[in-house]
């Protein structure tokens, strides 16, 4: 079962975005959400990286909450 971010929330990057410079742990907010069908992972649009006018698509998959990421750096810094 995968998370359903509200619109507007900040989430950080799960992964790595070369083509946009963009590393695991960049914040982003929600833009927009896209429910898909049970067998396929809902995608969102993210803005607010610190590239000007990029609204980056991405599947569920390659977001975490915040919170969920501030944990993490924790645990393995």
């Amino acid at each position: 079962m995968t998370i359903q971010y509200p619109l507007f929330s900040q989430v950080a990057l799960a992964e790595d975005v070369p083509d946009y410079d963009l590393k695991r742990g960049d914040i982003a907010t929600i833009v927009e959400h896209y429910p898909m069908p049970d067998e396929e992972e809902d995608g969102y649009s993210l803005e607010g990286f610190d590239v000007p006018h990029i609204t980056l698509e991405v599947a569920s998959s390659q977001i975490i909450s915040v919170d969920q990421w501030q944990q993490e750096e924790a645990i393995f810094s």
